[in-house]
């Protein structure tokens, strides 16, 4: 504060008090000054000096700073019984209690999951294993119907996806009386019952198809040719191993193969699997899962081979387990690839925990011709 704010003229270079009146800090002295300030003036209140923030200097000239009510940027108390006391908002109030304040919901730790009911899925496993196992090693021909039945079925889901999401009419009926006895001819006269068959189908289902009108015929009789190839010709594969005098233990060394390929690539791909193997057919597989595969199957296949088939060496497994491994890795994103088209997620729910038939084919039906083919090559025919 200066003194223009009292009235009183300025004096150039006045900053502090006065050396030459009676008292510090008045006025000079003289006969017209004492009357214009008996008139203009008022005793100037004692102020006691309260530094602020940051010094007691207002500037480089060494005014002191007057401090109090007066000079200060401060609200004006009322002290008078009825006022309530004011007092200035703080800047930053502070936070309200927590009882006060509404709950926020803490962030769950990130778990991995499944994706699959595993509960569901190891018991039908065990079931369906069952089955295999006790129709495999007790009558063939029961086994030989245990994949005609597969075959059906996953003909049936196949051909109703592509209706309901395509609108491709595929004739059910020729593709499954003709899926049905290409399984059968294969186990009784070999690969050359087996291409007879498949070519009997074809030209039952090119046949069936002509009843229908001409919109639509060669998508219908394509899908329909693609769906025999796809299921009962690679599955009859499966018995023609079987047809081999230690058939049942070739089977079982092919299903055994590849069920330790898919379980290892699960396995390894869900506890470190970072990398993706093909983002844009199946986002869920990874190149760790894939390792973990060719590991396992490699393992499965040295000890197999070594054990469950006659004149079979642990070398032979070897190779027979990292094509089995190559085999199932390619088959399942085949079918991921169909049905990423389709728009679905699993073929059928007839297996709890699975899926449909066809999602636990597509694995066996393209390692079928590759398993069959190398323990020909091993080990003979049988």
């Amino acid at each position: 504060m200066n003194d223009s704010s009292w009235g009183a003229p300025p004096q150039a270079g006045y900053w502090g008090p006065s050396d030459q009146g009676p008292a510090q800090g008045t006025a000079p002295a003289g006969p017209a000054y004492d009357a214009y300030n008996a008139q203009q003036t008022r005793p100037m209140p004692i102020v006691p000096d309260v530094p602020e923030h940051g010094g007691d200097q207002d500037d480089d000239q060494g005014a002191a700073r007057l401090s109090g009510p007066l000079f200060r940027d401060e609200p004006f108390r009322d002290d008078t019984p009825s006022a309530q006391p004011y007092a200035a908002v703080p800047q930053n109030p502070e936070p309200m209690p927590d009882a006060q304040q509404p709950a926020q919901p803490q962030p769950q730790p990130q778990k991995k999951s499944a994706g699959r009911d595993l509960g569901a899925a190891i018991g039908v496993g065990v079931g369906l294993g069952a089955v295999i196992i006790a129709s495999l090693f007790v009558v063939k021909a029961v086994f030989v119907g245990v994949i005609a039945t597969a075959v059906v079925v996953g003909l049936w889901e196949l051909t109703t996806r592509l209706q309901e999401r395509k609108d491709i009419k595929a004739p059910l009926v020729p593709l499954a009386v003709g899926g049905a006895a290409m399984v059968v001819a294969g186990y009784v006269r070999g690969a050359e019952g087996a291409w007879v068959a498949m070519a009997l189908t074809a030209l039952a289902v090119l046949a069936w198809r002509m009843t229908g009108p001409p919109e639509g015929y060669l998508k219908d009789v394509t899908a329909g040719l693609f769906s025999a190839f796809y299921v009962p010709f690679l599955a009859t594969f499966v018995a023609m191993m079987l047809a081999a005098d230690d058939g049942a233990w070739r089977v079982l060394v092919f299903l055994i193969l590849t069920v330790v390929s898919d379980t290892g690539a699960y396995a390894v791909g869900w506890r470190f699997g970072r990398t993706k193997l093909a983002p844009r057919i199946s986002p869920g597989k990874t190149r760790e899962g894939l390792l973990g595969a060719v590991t396992f199957a490699m393992a499965a296949g040295a000890l197999c081979v070594q054990f469950l088939i006659d004149d079979g060496q642990w070398w032979q497994g070897l190779l027979l387990g990292l094509a089995v491994a190559a085999s199932a890795t390619l088959g399942d994103l085949g079918e991921s690839m169909i049905k990423r088209d389709l728009g679905i997620k699993d073929m059928g729910t007839l297996l709890p925990g699975h899926g449909g038939i066809m999602d636990r084919l597509d694995s066996l039906l393209p390692t079928a011709p590759v398993v069959w083919l190398l323990l020909v090559i091993f080990v003979g025919a049988g």
